[in-house]
């Protein structure tokens, strides 16, 4: 890849600002697919938005001066979006978010622990390439309910039609837009696409400043107001971690071995451990807890720009961001019709990553391989879909998680059950 600046390479102030902008608009976007499952009011929803923005920035950086040194976009992790669904959707009407968030903060320990010694480097090889390929669709398949919840609000009927119009358009059109785009253009096909879906939504529906004007005072608690420890709702959230941890190791080293940096053991180790501190602080704020993202090696590709410098005006605005309530306002009146159908072109491009991988790399040939893959995931979706009322309250957390679930089949049957020599 020919780059115009470097890793280490000091953009002048002018250039640097257009190409932080890039990196900006998409860590932007990055979190505003996740602020949906903010519970309360919408003042309390807005202090979450402001806590998320805020930390995202922060932990962006401290990543670029201090932990992997790389230009990698810093956003709430996928898979713990499916970790704090799931728990909400198992705790029924009592949501009891300090259980959750305890789970959060303790998972960010385990994984900064991990970071500072060397089980590290043994860990990564349990998980095979076909494990990864099943995590990556376990992540995709378990966010499939609440993506079709997004799409059609439970309890707005009248707008399900605009929602099946709206995705029966724009799922095609992005997937078009994705092959046919090229540089900068495609790099910004997921902010682009949520502007334009909002401009559609509102010209449909109206009321965009009424909208606005729901979400202008925050209130609630900065931090967790008790930690509440539940011990199968942590041992489900440290499965989470698992899968958090491969992608947090995977984005570093796909994105070295792109840039030919030096010293990966190091960033590596360093990278997963400050990811590991800000899920702690994540956990003590009551929000979710951020990960390396894998799409920073397209942003590099559009932009030839792969110094990590650019992502400290971003990191600085995420931040600007939290502090500016209109800000705030406007992104949280983002139709959840829009986020739904953004979250489905995602987790669209995550199976098609996976698909790739697992035709790439050949460990999906014969039927034994693909037993491997099949079996977690439909244990996943039929696990996800299990009447809470018949599993076990002290279970609920590990059973009623298909992603979990989906984990633990997956790891047994390629280590044990179809193990190779």
């Amino acid at each position: 890849m020919e780059l115009r600046y470097k890793l280490n390479d000091r953009p002048k102030a002018k250039e640097l600002m257009l190409y932080s902008m890039q990196w900006f608009v998409l860590a932007v976007a990055v979190v505003i697919t996740s602020l949906f499952i903010a519970v309360g009011s919408p003042a309390e929803r807005v202090l979450y938005a402001q806590k998320v923005f805020a930390l995202m920035g922060v932990a962006t950086i401290v990543q670029v001066f201090w932990g992997h040194r790389m230009p990698i976009v810093v956003g709430p992790a996928a898979v713990l979006l499916v970790g704090i669904i799931t728990a909400l959707a198992v705790q029924g009407n009592e949501v009891n978010v300090n259980k959750i968030y305890t789970s959060v903060l303790i998972g960010g320990i385990a994984m900064t622990l991990l970071s500072m010694s060397r089980i590290l480097e043994h860990v990564q090889r349990v998980f095979t390439p076909r494990i990864v390929m099943v995590i990556l669709m376990l992540i995709a398949f378990t966010l499939s309910t609440t993506i079709k919840n997004l799409i059609f609000p439970v309890g707005e009927q009248a707008r399900h039609g605009f929602g099946l119009c709206f995705t029966l358009l724009g799922l095609p059109l992005m997937a078009l837009a994705a092959v046919r785009l090229r540089g900068v253009a495609k790099s910004l096909l997921v902010p682009g696409c949520l502007v334009v879906g909002c401009v559609v939504y509102y010209l449909v529906y109206g009321g965009f400043m009424d909208a606005v004007s729901n979400y202008r005072t925050s209130e609630g608690e900065i931090l967790l107001t008790a930690l509440e420890f539940d011990g199968s709702m942590i041992v489900a959230f440290l499965f989470c971690y698992v899968a958090l941890l491969i992608n947090d190791v995977g984005s570093i080293q796909a994105l070295g071995g792109i840039l030919q940096a030096d010293e990966m053991q190091k960033r590596c180790r360093q990278g997963v451990g400050v990811t590991g501190v800000f899920n702690i602080l994540a956990g003590a704020l009551g929000v979710i807890g951020p990960v390396n993202y894998s799409m920073s090696p397209g942003v590099i590709a559009s932009s030839s720009c792969a110094s990590r410098y650019a992502l400290v005006p971003a990191g600085v605005g995420l931040i600007v961001c939290a502090f500016v309530p209109d800000c705030i306002a406007v992104l949280s009146a983002i139709p959840n019709t829009v986020i739904g159908v953004i979250l489905l072109y995602l987790m669209g491009t995550q199976l098609a990553a996976s698909f790739s991988m697992m035709t790439s790399s050949g460990q999906a040939k014969g039927f034994e391989d693909c037993l491997v893959v099949g079996l977690p995931v439909m244990s996943a979706l039929i696990f996800g879909s299990i009447p809470v009322d018949v599993i076990p309250s002290i279970l609920r957390p590990i059973v009623g998680n298909g992603f979990v679930m989906g984990v633990v089949l997956v790891v047994l049957l390629e280590h044990v059950i179809v193990r190779r020599k």
